[in-house]
């Protein structure tokens, strides 16, 4: 191949990388039926941190966020008061973060992917959600600076 077609053929590339939004997996979100034991065991038996804990009156519920020392992934524990729990079903959502959530929202529609929910909104970030194949929850958020 000649060295023309190789700079061609790498500038395709860089193009079409400006296409794709980065997704980068941030962290995971279990459900569970008693916080307080849950974060017993990850506190305590596992060693990480607790980061937050918070109430969210939307579900009645809570959330604690943990973190392993020197991770930059970190597991978000919730537990929702008038949700039945079944055993097995205990992975909640996967979040990615995105630089642009709108940007990255306008390329998932572009490829037939439509937010299940709305977008919301906090001091620190913008999120929204959309489904697997499976129905598995995909959290989209954007950090604020």
């Amino acid at each position: 191949m000649e060295e023309k077609e190789l700079l061609e053929i790498e500038a395709r590339e860089k193009e079409q990388a400006k296409l794709h939004s980065k997704f980068t997996l941030r962290y995971t979100a279990i459900q569970v039926t008693d916080l307080d034991r849950a974060l017993g065991f990850y506190l305590d038996i596992l060693g990480m941190k607790l980061v937050t804990r918070v109430r969210v009156p939307e579900t009645k519920g809570e959330f604690a966020i943990v973190k392993s020392e020197g991770a930059e992934h970190w597991l978000e524990i919730n537990w929702y008061a008038d949700q039945e729990y079944q055993s097995g079903n205990g992975l909640d959502h996967i979040a990615f973060q995105v630089e642009d959530l709108d940007e990255a929202l306008s390329e998932l529609k572009q490829k037939g992917i439509e937010p299940i929910s709305h977008v919301r909104e906090s001091k620190n970030s913008r999120w929204t959600y959309v489904a697997d194949p499976d129905g598995i929850w995909i959290e989209i958020f954007q950090k604020k600076d």
